[in-house]
């Protein structure tokens, strides 16, 4: 019987669930209750024996930014053992690094305006405060997540902050973008989408005093009925860049009432599946569709 690996990583509090039961174990219950012979597995965990299994599906390697070496080792240790990936290893791959925003926009896609910081050039961010025509900047790790060494920069406090980031930038490398005051007034929007098809939307608001909507620092998440147009607007990443994946997650925010990509999230996104009645089976139903039952 085929057997897969639902991926997910060596947890020690330090990225939490937004909700009461990890949504790992409820779509492995759910996922076994179809009839799958399916298992959880930590990525990194050194005693797992990759030719057991056909299929492996990422769902919740978070810490795979913090460890990103070994991650993109342990690709390639998984791929070399004929191990096939959900999503794509070309895709994962690509998807780590957040210089794919420059390749959706010369796609002619809308994203938000970014420029990048390239590890171990010199600081001046007082240039992008003209550039981007703003305040406020934001400025973060181009392989991050869950807002790790994300600074929100000012005039007031641009000095220090080009300290801090001159520090980081002897690691790696930066994206700049502009803070956009719809996130603080509106929010930012999710789409979620199971191969390839829409499933659910929701919108990520951060806690009064905060731009940070993840719910680790305190954001709200309110699941939206969306109109076809929205849905379209979202699907165009999707059919350009997702269209091989199992899931995919679409961030963004609408700009003058334009839809612009924040996050095209294809690696270890929070799928909200328990805003959606009918999403775990969505997922059920794509993933049949990959595996070929």
């Amino acid at each position: 019987m085929m057997k897969l690996a639902l991926i997910t990583y060596l947890d020690k509090g330090k990225y939490a669930s937004p909700t009461a039961e990890n949504e790992d174990d409820i779509l492995l219950r759910f996922l076994k209750g179809k009839g799958l012979n399916i298992e959880k597995i930590i990525w990194n965990d050194q005693n797992v024996n990759w030719s057991d299994f056909e299929y492996a599906i990422l769902k919740s390697p978070w810490d795979y930014f913090d460890l990103i070496n070994d991650f993109n080792a342990w690709l390639n240790q998984i791929e070399a053992s004929g191990v096939k990936l959900l999503n794509p290893f070309n895709v994962v791959r690509w998807n780590s690094n957040k210089h794919y925003l420059k390749d959706i926009a010369d796609a002619g896609l809308n994203v938000t305006p970014s420029a990048f910081l390239l590890k171990g050039e010199p600081v001046d961010l007082k240039a992008y405060f003209t550039h981007f025509n703003t305040q406020q900047l934001i400025v973060k790790p181009t392989v991050s997540g869950g807002a790790k060494n994300t600074l929100k920069i000012t005039p007031e406090n641009l000095a220090e902050a080009e300290q801090q980031l001159h520090i980081f930038l002897k690691d790696e490398d930066f994206i700049v973008q502009p803070f956009l005051k719809e996130i603080e007034e509106t929010g930012e929007w999710s789409y979620l989408f199971f191969g390839g098809k829409f499933s659910h939307a929701l919108l990520k608001t951060a806690k009064p005093g905060d731009f940070r909507v993840q719910h680790t620092f305190g954001g709200t998440i309110i699941p939206k009925t969306v109109t076809l147009d929205e849905t379209k607007a979202a699907e165009q990443y999707i059919k350009q860049f997702a269209q091989s994946c199992l899931y995919a997650r679409v961030d963004g925010v609408y700009l003058n009432g334009v839809f612009h990509l924040m996050e095209l999230e294809l690696i270890e996104p929070f799928l909200f599946l328990e805003t959606d009645q009918n999403s775990y089976e969505r997922y059920y139903q794509a993933l049949r569709n990959l595996i070929g039952l």
